[in-house]
């Protein structure tokens, strides 16, 4: 369960802005949202999928001190790529002959690929060696996140500051990187 829950809370706080949440939210604008939530989730399975796969490749690979402490590291990068912001660059304009759901789903897998949360879910899957319960976390938390933007997006923006919620989430990832490369230096020096 504490997979779960890490995975889900993790990539909820990674979404919050990112270039995913933004194509939900455009998406969402041309599409009936359903349509949209169906196709983050399918398109977030598969990627997240072959995400959990590369982290569990990883472990037996890699030393585990290494991996955790390259995991812990991650996050880091993580705050500091949500302080920086991620944009959209027309991908929820390009015209096509798919319907909504494979239109957006194919959208989505591919906009994932290299994203945070998708780094995020190799990583979690490296830490927690719970491949089911990381990618359903991760899962969830998409899904949820971008149903977030979609309902509450233009709302949120008028009454919390982008920027606050940008900064939480940078703080929290960062803490938890800094914890978790204390706990391997800990772990080595002990």
């Amino acid at each position: 369960m504490a997979a779960f829950i890490a995975s889900f809370i993790f990539v909820l706080l990674a979404e919050m802005g990112d270039k995913t949440q933004l194509l939900a939210m455009a998406f969402a604008a041309r599409y009936e949202a359903w349509k949209v939530l169906v196709a983050v989730f399918i398109a977030t399975f598969l990627n997240h999928s072959l995400a959990v796969a590369a982290g569990r490749i990883l472990v037996t690979v890699i030393p585990m001190d290494l991996i955790s402490f390259i995991a812990a590291l991650s996050f880091v990068g993580f705050g500091l790529w949500t302080i920086r912001g991620d944009e959209l660059h027309g991908e929820d304009k390009k015209a096509t002959r798919f319907g909504p759901i494979i239109t957006v789903g194919i959208a989505f897998f591919f906009a994932e690929m290299g994203d945070k949360t998708q780094l995020a879910t190799i990583s979690l899957a490296v830490q927690y060696q719970n491949a089911v319960s990381v990618l359903m976390g991760t899962t969830a938390a998409m899904v949820v996140s971008d149903a977030i933007g979609i309902v509450f997006g233009m709302i949120m923006k008028k009454h919390i500051p982008a920027k606050a919620i940008k900064w939480m989430s940078a703080i929290i990832f960062i803490l938890f990187g800094l914890v978790g490369m204390y706990k391997v230096i800990a772990g080595r020096m002990a």
